[in-house]
């Protein structure tokens, strides 16, 4: 006997398989900034964090007894990334509520503490999901994160451990940079190259920002001599976030060695080809608990995922989380 779906979910093939038209991680992780779907409209709240900052928190509203799906985004992200789009969408037809925080500064305002956010910003993953397990009436929530939301929300599963399974259902993580260091070195190679020079250009836009709002934050100079994320995140992430450095910062705030100690029901996807980080420093079985499932498929990109004919659409990805959380996530740990 088949599993009903519920409205607006397909079937969906757990193996991402690309389409033959659209080869190579590059056109795979670039090409759906082009085929982007509309954004919905989603209602905004602003929430004074502990330290009286503020971050913006998008909601779509419905039922308070439908399913609540947190979406985590990754660097320099927001509601209106493609990912975030393609996911508030799914969430609508299919009856499910959604909600994307945005981490400091990634809202269209400069927040006002010194601090931004990071790879490992667990502590900052723990604060909004036990406050959006208050708005949700104590039930558990539905969590996912790509990229650099994707590692952070991992490391938060890892350092929780059991505790985790209070707040959420289970975690999904979408092409998240699991050794920061094995990506940030690759950034700095080749056509990756290009991925930086994008990076770099809006955290320096914001940095000068930050820096006129609280001088002497970090250097200047330093800062915007930068020419690869190590560079930069050396001068400002770093020293921002009570870092040593560069080096001190990917070792401690990557999410790998904590996979370990997850004990949620938890998917990871990383693709083979994604221009992020490479293949060989994706974990095996061995290096993760009998909770993660690791989904590992050839093609995809770095958050990429298109799938049927050209011009392709970005379904695949939407469809994936709502599974798992659905019919899977059950099964995830025996």
């Amino acid at each position: 006997m088949k599993t009903a779906l519920k409205p607006g979910i397909k079937p969906a093939v757990k193996a991402y398989r690309a389409p033959g038209w659209l080869p190579g991680g590059h056109a795979q992780t670039i090409w759906p900034l082009l085929i982007k779907p509309r954004p919905i409209k989603l209602r905004r709240e602003r929430w004074t964090t502990p330290d009286d900052d503020f971050i913006d928190v998008d909601f779509l509203d419905g039922p308070a007894d439908s399913p609540l799906l947190v979406l985590f985004h990754g660097l320099e992200g927001s509601a209106r990334s493609h990912y975030a789009i393609s996911t508030a969408r799914a969430c609508q037809q299919a009856g499910w509520r959604f909600v994307m925080p945005h981490f400091r500064g990634c809202s269209g305002e400069l927040n006002r503490r010194p601090r931004a956010y990071h790879s490992g910003d667990s502590a900052e993953i723990d604060w909004i999901l036990r406050r959006l397990h208050d708005i949700n009436q104590q039930q558990p929530i539905h969590a996912a994160g790509v990229s650099l939301g994707g590692n952070a929300l991992l490391k938060w599963a890892g350092e929780q451990g059991p505790a985790a399974s209070a707040l959420v259902t289970g975690v999904v993580s979408i092409c998240a940079p699991l050794d920061l260091a094995a990506c940030g070195h690759h950034l700095a190679r080749g056509f990756n190259r290009i991925y930086t020079r994008h990076f770099l250009k809006t955290l320096k836009a914001i940095s000068h920002a930050r820096l006129r709002q609280f001088p002497g934050l970090f250097d200047a100079i330093k800062m915007q001599q930068a020419s690869n994320l190590y560079q930069f995140d050396d001068a400002v992430t770093a020293p921002v976030h009570g870092f040593a450095g560069a080096d001190d910062y990917w070792q401690r705030a990557s999410a790998k060695p904590w996979l370990k100690s997850i004990a949620v029901p938890t998917l990871a996807v990383n693709a083979k080809n994604d221009p992020f980080l490479p293949a060989r420093f994706l974990p095996d079985t061995a290096e993760v608990s009998r909770f993660v499932h690791l989904e590992h498929p050839a093609g995809g990109g770095h958050v990429g995922f298109v799938s049927g004919p050209f011009p392709g659409n970005l379904d695949w990805l939407a469809q994936r989380l709502l599974h798992f959380f659905l019919f899977e996530r059950h099964t995830t740990s025996s």
